[in-house]
């Protein structure tokens, strides 16, 4: 064994328990280990065993051996089941690869820089195994899944694992019978003050999840009075790469509307479409985009609105004197008669006196001196091109609870 190696097998219980200390530090869910000695004593034994293998197998570019990933597997299934979370899961990782990568360095600069050959040769044995261990890692995360996870609790972590370009998507894939897709639409249904624990909604989830072939993740990004559905749907490569930005196709809006509809309040939704590698960009525009549309109940016409439907709205939510200045014209109409409302039906419906006032029941005059006032308490003409720009966006940050 030459002096890298012999560094490595020297070092390899104090590198071990700098391993354990850096888990128990940086990782809350390790805290248990300053606590708990059967704990630590196990994930010590661990860290040593993985180390002394590294050295025994690494010279002459041996390969784990299924002894030895059976091991790693049911380390994954032992923190998998004392309840780690994935994000936990990935941190130990991460911790670890770069602990290890680490530890080669110091052996090296302990060997007053010599060894170049040793090193090469623990390079091309580390990344080639050091992926077959973390698969066996999360092979023995995803089995413990698949036994105590519901249906929909796998369908979420695999949502999220594929929003945050978690490798461990392809696993939880095969685990819930899902094929991975080239393309999605991001879907965020916002529904304010839907309780956070609403586990009624979990069998309504499973039945659309199967029936429209969707995956479907909770969120409470803004705590329990801003839930959140988060929808992504697969796109085939020609409608993904076809269909414009502002168009949302028939695939997308009727499992959204159908999902909206299970939570039985009204919602606001928010969609945009991106590559598998770029979804977590998609969520954030999807998530901007939900919380400038408006509130409306859920009905047959209910579509996800674009970045190109509120562009203003989203744009002016980052810009406070200016919501400031639209939230002050929201206070001149609310004292008028149903001004909003009528603003509201009026740029619906393209500004069509007709269809406007068939839409509030009442009489075009009755319309024509609602929009009159209008003009009155604001000094802008509704059917203006500035009304249109201006009384359009006060109308949406107001519906869509900003200022609530």
């Amino acid at each position: 064994m030459g002096s890298l190696f012999a560094e490595l097998a020297r070092q390899a219980s104090t590198n071990a328990r700098r391993e354990v200390e850096t888990y128990a530090r940086e990782i809350p869910e390790f805290a248990i280990l300053d606590t708990n000695r059967r704990a630590r004593a196990e994930t010590l034994d661990y860290a040593v065993w993985l180390r002394r293998r590294t050295v025994e197998l690494s010279p002459d570019n041996d390969e784990l051996s299924d002894t030895d990933l059976d091991s790693i597997t049911f380390m994954g299934e032992v923190r998998a089941d004392a309840g780690m979370s994935p994000s936990s899961r990935q941190q130990v990782l991460h911790l670890h690869t770069a602990l290890m990568l680490r530890e080669i360095n110091e052996a090296i600069e302990a060997q007053r820089g010599g060894g170049v050959e040793e090193l090469m040769r623990m390079m091309s044995w580390f990344a080639p195994q050091g992926e077959r261990g973390i698969s066996a890692y999360r092979q023995g995360f995803v089995t413990v899944m698949r036994r105590r996870l519901p249906y929909v609790e796998q369908i979420d972590l695999l949502a999220r694992s594929l929003l945050t370009g978690d490798p461990m998507a392809a696993e939880l894939a095969a685990v819930t019978g899902t094929e991975l897709p080239e393309f999605c639409a991001v879907t965020v249904i916002r529904a304010p003050d839907r309780p956070a624990d609403d586990s009624a909604l979990d069998l309504d989830i499973e039945i659309l999840v199967k029936s429209h072939q969707v995956l479907v993740a909770r969120s409470t990004e803004n705590g329990e009075r801003d839930g959140e559905l988060i929808v992504l749907v697969p796109l085939p490569r020609d409608v993904a790469e076809t269909t414009p930005a502002h168009s949302v196709p028939d695939l997308v809006a009727t499992p959204v509307r159908d999902l909206a509809r299970a939570l039985g309040r009204p919602c606001a939704v928010g969609t945009a479409a991106a590559p598998v590698a770029e979804l977590a960009g998609a969520l954030d525009r999807a998530r901007r985009v939900s919380r400038a549309a408006p509130l409306r109940p859920v009905s047959e016409r209910l579509r996800p609105y674009t970045v190109a439907d509120v562009f203003t709205e989203v744009a002016v939510a980052d810009v406070p004197f200016v919501d400031d200045w639209l939230r002050d014209l929201v206070g001149r109409l609310e004292p008028g008669p149903d001004l909003l409302v009528t603003l509201d039906a009026y740029y619906r419906h393209d500004m069509h006196r007709g269809a406007t006032a068939a839409a509030l029941n009442v009489h075009t005059r009755t319309l024509d001196y609602r929009l009159r006032r209008v003009r009155e308490l604001t000094g802008i003409d509704p059917g203006s091109t500035r009304g249109v720009r201006v009384l359009s966006s006060v109308v949406t940050r107001r519906l869509s609870g900003a200022w609530d």
